[in-house]
């Protein structure tokens, strides 16, 4: 760990796994607080048949949303990749398959009474078991990410040139079958893969953003504008475009967090980061709640606002229900009970990636 908390791109191989690093933190938290916002803010206006004024946020940030996080995601395989083939099932398959399967089921216990009253229970069990095949709502992130992880390993031999290229046509064909694992592996796993391909360049950006700050902030204003203007147009939605876009808002996101950290400002983000597997796992419940709230009372018309606030009980609401879990020995819920490892457990922290 260098003195300023970031890895030095020419030391990620020697790396301590356990390490935490003070910017992907916060490029986490930025990330996971976007996806919170996104969820929140379209939820609010479909319920509502409106838009508010952070529709031009959602939209701002959907040609790097995801990207980001998937990038980010990869970005410490490198150092884990070579494991024996038990642990690293373990780790990164059996790992998000139990909080898949415990939140899917959570998730679904909320929302199976009104399925049954829209169908029959019947159906509403038939699309639970459906579930394991098609992701469930909010959770087909964590549900993809151990395929990503599976499919790296298998093709670690082969050519990384090629494998990125095949990953990046597969995002620009667009692919649409209907199938949620499917079309979003298509269109994502170019960024999972390159965070892992290009870990080394990623550091180096950070560490060259943290060194000429001022030149960093130009360059997020030049981005800043760039995006939104294509966006506007609905020109990021082009082929090709899109990718590129992907690429230069994860470079943006990495470089925003990178100076977030240097100046030690706004830690909420930070804080989120380290929780950002907390926050995904749990926000629907309280978005869901207190949209239905608002909207039902009428006490804010304002749909931008009420979306606002959607987002924040979302983000707050899940580290509340975080915090009550740890208070109830209800440790289930966010973490992975001895009997789900199998491979032996290693004491001292995870590995960040592994949220």
């Amino acid at each position: 760990m260098a003195p300023s908390g970031t890895i030095a791109a020419s030391g990620l191989s020697k790396a301590s796994p356990v390490a935490r690093v003070d910017w992907v933190d916060y490029a986490k938290g930025i990330c996971i607080v976007m996806v919170v916002m996104m969820h929140s803010v379209l939820g609010v206006e479909l319920a509502a048949g409106e838009t508010g004024f952070m529709h031009v946020l959602v939209a701002f940030a959907k040609p790097f949303r995801m990207p980001d996080f998937f990038l980010i995601s990869g970005l410490f395989l490198p150092l884990v990749i070579d494991r024996d083939w038990r642990t690293y099932l373990d780790r990164k398959v059996v790992h998000f398959a139990y909080f898949y399967v415990v939140w899917v089921t959570i998730q679904f216990g909320f929302k199976a009474p009104a399925f049954a009253a829209e169908t029959s229970w019947r159906d509403a069990g038939l699309l639970y078991l459906e579930s394991f095949i098609e992701p469930f709502g909010t959770l087909w992130f964590i549900y993809l990410l151990p395929i990503f992880f599976v499919v790296t390993k298998l093709t670690r031999r082969m050519p990384p040139a090629a494998i990125w290229l095949v990953a990046a046509a597969l995002e620009t064909a667009r692919i649409t079958t209907g199938w949620t694992a499917i079309d979003e592996f298509c269109a994502r796993f170019v960024y999972f893969y390159s965070g892992f391909l290009f870990a080394p360049y990623v550091f180096a950006l950070s560490d060259r953003a943290r060194s000429y700050p001022v030149l960093a902030l130009a360059g997020l204003a030049t981005w800043a504008l760039v995006n939104a203007g294509l966006v506007a147009i609905g020109a990021s939605e082009w082929k090709i475009v899109s990718l590129v876009l992907g690429f230069a808002g994860a470079g943006a996101i990495i470089t925003m967090g990178t100076l977030l950290a240097r100046a030690h400002w706004l830690n909420f983000f930070r804080f989120c980061g380290e929780h950002s597997i907390v926050i995904y796992l749990a926000f629907f419940l309280p978005m869901a709640a207190t949209r239905t709230l608002l909207l039902r009372t009428g006490v804010i018309p304002d749909i931008g606002t009420v979306s606002l606030i959607v987002t924040i009980a979302g983000v707050v609401g899940s580290l509340a229900i975080w915090r009550a879990a740890l208070l109830l020995n209800a440790y289930f819920l966010f973490e992975r009970p001895d009997a789900f490892w199998i491979a032996p457990k290693k004491a001292g922290a995870v590995l960040q990636a592994a949220e």
